[in-house]
């Protein structure tokens, strides 16, 4: 737990839901408690929900604002850049991003003869029946297409492979103590 006191939404601020990915408004005066902060978010536990809070709000929940990496400004090819900004999404319920716990099987750019690339990912999660996820694939959709040069994305979720702990970078493993 982040932070154990419950606090008051200084300003209506945007979320979503976890696990459905579904867009809410967090009315200013709401009550909420911070479970976690990762990857340029707020995980907040309002009215017996679940709600992922962009970290650019964190003022909105009394907390420094978290800004995302200017990915658009690192050198390098546009597959490097998707790459790098994938590593700034985590599962609202494990403290690493879905690179370093290998979620990610396959992310492809390809450029359109019209301008721009459309990119296609092909990622899983730890267990068939995890319900986190429509948010992790809307947080992969959003924060990709924010890349100069995207004009079309496709994340489909796959079970083939089936994850494993394998799968995870010696980072990964050293952060969940399993090193």
């Amino acid at each position: 737990m982040l932070k154990q006191d419950t606090i008051e939404v200084t300003r209506d601020v945007d979320a979503l839901l976890i696990p459905s990915g579904v867009k809410i408004s967090i009315q200013k005066g709401t009550l909420v408690m911070i479970t976690q902060a990762l990857g340029n978010s707020y995980t907040v536990y309002v009215n017996g929900n679940l709600a992922r809070v962009a970290g650019r709000d964190g003022d909105a929940l009394c907390m420094i604002i978290l800004d995302e990496p200017d990915v658009n400004a690192m050198d390098g090819s546009l597959q490097d850049k998707v790459w790098e900004i994938l590593k700034t999404c985590y599962d609202p319920e494990i403290p690493v991003n879905i690179v370093d716990l290998g979620l990610v099987y396959e992310c492809d750019v390809i450029e359109i003869p019209e301008g721009g690339s459309h990119v296609g990912i092909k990622m899983t999660l730890t267990a068939v029946g995890c319900g986190m996820g429509p948010v992790l694939i809307a947080d992969v959709d959003q924060k990709v297409r924010s890349l100069h040069g995207v004009v079309d994305t496709n994340v489909e979720l796959v079970f083939d492979p089936p994850w494993s702990r394998d799968m995870m970078s010696d980072v990964a493993k050293l952060q969940l103590g399993m090193m």
